[in-house]
């Protein structure tokens, strides 16, 4: 594994995730160790969605969203294509991976669209990158509430808990410390780009903690029992096929809107991708602790697979310039 991080062909972070995903399942929290775990969490994933707030840029956004038609795309194809497309892979394939996996694929379906990959990939494929980032924050704030509906919808969630009172707790714990950061930002982004790289390891080391607890507390249930190689490996060509699908979808269609290159690639990118980092927080908020593992493990691993494809995908669309 190694030899394929020195070859770009996987994310280091991945291998963190696994090493943590790994640690929670030898050697997981317990007693009054998960409460403060889960005390500490709650903080950095705070800490998370402040940063960025700090980070964003305002001036961006207004510039990308004079491009209403590339934004409602992005838009219907985050919230709207991916969980038909998911359903319907469902509804065509119930027995391709098993029942506790699916319900972890059509929650990776109802996120919002990455913020830093999908900004990155548009600017390395030479494309519109103001259009980029109102998309993905855009995304990521309609996430807030719309999640947890398509959640409710297409999972047919009945809990104790409130769909309210979860888009409540969501906004709490991720719309409010992202709102303040956003309030702070004129004073605290030079601050955040000057300590960039020490940062960037706060925000991954938040979702490594994460994994780490969700991992651990659904060991203890003994949720991994039922799981094999075989059934992973189905779980990756679902994924895939998925990822493919939605893929070739938004070229289609960015080419039937005749879009320009610049902004094709824009609406490829923003469209395609799936947050990690806001779909393990809000997991952890949405559903009960040990089964946050396994809906989560469908989202690492699409993670991943995005990753390798829209590196692919953004060089060559560089190339054509």
């Amino acid at each position: 594994m190694s030899r394929l991080v020195r070859m770009g062909l996987i994310d280091p972070y991945i291998v963190a995730l696994l090493a943590a995903a790994a640690l929670g399942f030898i050697v997981p929290a317990q007693g009054a160790a998960i409460t403060a775990l889960a005390l500490v969490t709650k903080a950095a994933v705070a800490l998370l969605f402040f940063l960025q707030g700090v980070r964003l840029q305002r001036t961006a956004m207004v510039a990308g969203a004079t491009h209403w038609r590339l934004q409602l795309l992005t838009l219907l194809a985050t919230f709207g294509a991916f969980p038909l497309v998911g359903v319907a892979l469902y509804a065509l394939f119930p027995g391709a991976i098993g029942a506790t996996l699916w319900p972890g694929v059509l929650y990776l379906c109802a996120l919002p669209s990455t913020v830093q990959s999908s900004i990155a990939f548009t600017s390395i494929a030479r494309g519109n990158v103001p259009a980029a980032v109102c998309a993905a924050a855009v995304s990521n704030l309609a996430g807030i509430v719309l999640t947890p509906l398509l959640v409710s919808v297409v999972l047919n969630l009945h809990g104790n808990v409130s769909m309210l009172d979860q888009i409540q707790s969501l906004v709490i714990q991720l719309l409010l410390p992202f709102f303040a950061g956003q309030a702070l930002s004129n004073w605290l982004r030079s601050w955040a780009a000057r300590y960039a790289a020490l940062l960037s390891v706060l925000d991954r080391g938040s979702i490594l903690l994460v994994v780490y607890t969700s991992f651990g507390a659904a060991a203890l249930a003994g949720t991994w029992k039922a799981l094999d190689r075989t059934e992973l490996m189905r779980l990756v060509l679902m994924s895939g096929l998925l990822l493919t699908v939605v893929l070739a979808s938004m070229r289609y269609i960015s080419r039937l809107m005749k879009f320009s290159t610049e902004d094709e690639s824009a609406a490829v990118f923003c469209g395609s991708k799936k947050s990690l980092a806001t779909g393990v927080p809000m997991a952890n908020v949405l559903f009960p602790a040990a089964t946050v593992g396994m809906m989560i493990l469908p989202l690492m691993i699409f993670h991943q697979l995005q990753l390798l494809v829209c590196s692919v995908i953004a060089r060559r669309y560089a190339s054509r310039r």
